[in-house]
């Protein structure tokens, strides 16, 4: 009985144990056929295609870093704005005050495209912005209420030279008051031997020296001032000449050669409110006069003819910088035949304006000098 039992258990052991192992059969197999992990191009064609269990999903290499490339920046100059007219022409219905009144867009409005999208423009401002009452003992003043700088904003104009002979016109209130309307309307500014680093929003930083008939020792030390400071792209923006002159002087063209020789990448010149020659020296430029741009000084300008200077500038990937391109857009400062509206207006490309124009930048140009009418006090400058 004992050994029927003891068989009994021993069989029911050995079922268990086969069906145990049956089980366990039947899950590897259905665990082999769990797909591990699907292909890309399977999930794309809406396939079951399964990977391989041994196979390794690699992420693609990150892209190796490009080349540094060079930069390029467009700088733009255009001549003198004197936005006032003389105290005993403001009256008057051709007055600079009178045509533009309260429209600050009106005198960039036919020239604003070339100037809105750029990253550095540049003018001499040759006026007071001021409300003061206190004229210096000049034969000629010019102040412009400060509202008038919002004509500069409208124009697309960032930086403008004070190093001029009109900027003292009413004293030193009127001076520091320019300086102030600059200022509130974020318009950068060298004054009279005075230096400043304007970084444009592109990242350049321009370095200007402003001079009004100074010597070239001031010039030399303004340049090494902003070369010191880090400036890398340097104008020296100096007021120099003869009034209405078309010819370059002989210390015009000395110290244009010193402010290149001393690290100037570029040199603006202004006073002679006509254009004159440029000059390349040493592979640099030197734009010895740039002429008006809306000049209220006079209600029927003799000679209408100016340009507006364009320059590409390169910052290498070494980080030298140089010019690359230039280009000149010939314009009058008036619209108006015979008389002065204040309003640049471009001229017709191969008309005989616009070839004159140019002859007068490239040297060509032989007609007279204007002939001024008044003697002027260099203690004035």
């Amino acid at each position: 009985m004992k050994d029927t039992r003891s068989k009994a258990l021993n069989a029911a052991s050995r079922l268990i144990a086969m069906a145990a192992m049956v089980l366990f059969c039947l899950m590897l197999s259905t665990t082999s056929k769990l797909p591990h992990a699907v292909s890309a191009e399977a999930q794309a064609n809406g396939t079951d295609e399964v990977l391989p269990t041994d196979t390794m999903v690699l992420e693609e290499p990150a892209p190796l870093p490009s080349e540094p490339e060079p930069q390029y920046y467009e700088l733009s100059f255009i001549g003198d704005c004197t936005l006032a007219s003389t105290p005993a022409n403001k009256p008057l219905a051709v007055s600079y005050e009178s045509t533009v009144g309260q429209n600050f867009a009106y005198p960039f409005e036919k020239t604003v495209q070339y100037f809105r999208d750029d990253d550095f423009t540049f003018a001499n401002l040759e006026c007071a912005l001021t409300v003061s009452d206190s004229p210096g003992e000049k034969n000629f003043r010019f102040k412009a209420d400060p509202s008038y700088v919002q004509i500069l904003t409208h124009g697309g104009v960032e930086f403008v030279t004070l190093g001029n002979n009109h900027v003292l016109d009413y004293g030193e209130q009127g001076y520091s008051d320019t300086k102030a309307a600059l200022d509130s309307a974020g318009i950068g500014y060298a004054g009279r031997d005075e230096w400043a680093i304007y970084e444009t929003k592109s990242g350049l930083k321009v370095g200007i020296y402003a001079l009004s008939f100074g010597k070239t020792q001031q010039i030399k030390d303004g340049i090494a001032a902003l070369r010191a400071a880090g400036a890398e792209f340097i104008v020296a923006a100096l007021h120099w000449g003869d009034e209405g002159s078309y010819k370059i002087n002989k210390l015009q063209r000395e110290q244009g050669h010193a402010a290149i020789d001393a690290g100037a990448d570029f040199v603006y010149g202004s006073h002679p409110h006509t254009l004159q020659p440029y000059e390349e020296y040493n592979g640099k430029y030197i734009y010895y006069s740039m002429g008006n741009w809306t000049f209220g000084g006079n209600t029927a300008p003799r000679d209408p003819d100016t340009i507006i200077l364009k320059l590409t500038v390169m910052r290498g990937t070494d980080g030298s910088i140089s010019v690359e391109k230039r280009e000149h857009i010939p314009c009058a400062c008036t619209g108006a035949a015979g008389g002065n509206n204040y309003q640049p207006v471009p001229y017709e490309e191969g008309s005989e304006q616009y070839n004159r124009t140019l002859s007068k930048i490239n040297g060509t140009f032989d007609g007279p000098d204007l002939s001024i009418g008044y003697q002027y006090n260099f203690s004035e400058y």
